[in-house]
């Protein structure tokens, strides 16, 4: 894997890509929250053509302190995103996205059409619909910010036992520990400044423009992930070129939980 370091508007971005064979295809893959690169382990080496992952704005292990919390917000992001891809010349991509990579893999989407070959989104949400939704997600952003400033280990440890994450106890040892370390690794004023200019209660509601999506679009959800399931069938009935892919045994995190399901889903779709 071929490693280097990108700067975007002064920050420093640590990038890692692998040619896994001649396939023509670029994959960029964005982790979920308090994730890095090393979310993509358990399938990296499995996608067609050159895979591109990086650690996102703020998070991993070489993420310094975001001083400019407004950084976070997703028009930012997707600018740095774009430019990064500008800087590699990789001119068109499959993108995929999981949890919080998901929807800012789908504002990209929405933001530069024209870049993107496929839309992969996993367990991943086009925002909430209503203000009053938004205006609920975003007291809760606080709250949970406050948290992080205060006591990150005890907001990892809540966060880790959230239903929505309950089916990662069927995950080796190892597994979970590494998940966890990766968790506690992580910078809490960042984790605090994401969740308030990125969390869902910030973002643009894309329901209303999903209509409008002209990619192709694979949503990839767990068959144990009842609240995601939900979410990507009324997703799919606005989306034009969709289709829903179910991963059987799985919950929020599939391509962690059942890894050899999550390829088998990316190789039956055409390219």
């Amino acid at each position: 894997m071929r490693k280097q370091v990108i700067t975007v508007n002064g920050y420093a971005y640590h990038i890692f890509c692998q040619r896994n064979d001649d396939q023509p295809m670029k994959w960029l893959l964005l982790h979920g929250f308090m994730g890095s690169h090393r979310d993509f382990d358990t399938i990296i080496q499995q996608l067609p053509g050159e895979v591109m992952t990086f650690d996102l704005l703020g998070f991993g292990q070489h993420a310094a302190y975001i001083e400019d919390a407004k950084r976070f917000t997703m028009a930012s992001q997707i600018d740095d995103i774009l430019a990064i891809l500008n800087q590699v010349g990789w001119s068109k991509v499959q993108l995929l996205g999981y949890s919080m990579g998901g929807r800012l893999a789908l504002g990209f989407a929405m933001t530069v059409p024209n870049r993107v070959a496929h839309l992969y989104l996993e367990s991943s949400s086009a925002g909430l619909r209503s203000e009053s939704e938004r205006a609920k997600r975003r007291l809760a952003d606080v709250k949970q910010s406050e948290l992080i400033n205060t006591d990150f280990q005890q907001f990892v440890s809540v966060w880790e036992k959230l239903p929505l994450f309950a089916t990662q106890n069927t995950l080796t040892t190892q597994q979970q520990e590494q998940v966890r370390r990766q968790r506690l690794s992580q910078r809490p004023q960042n984790m605090a400044n994401s969740l308030i200019y990125m969390g869902t209660g910030i973002q643009e509601n894309f329901w209303l423009r999903l209509p409008q999506l002209q990619i192709p679009t694979v949503l990839i959800v767990g068959e144990l992930d009842e609240k995601f399931k939900r979410i990507a069938n009324d997703m799919a009935t606005l989306v034009p070129h969709v289709q829903i892919s179910i991963i059987k045994h799985a919950g929020h995190n599939t391509h962690l939980e059942q890894p050899k399901q999550f390829i088998e889903v990316i190789k039956n779709v055409s390219h």
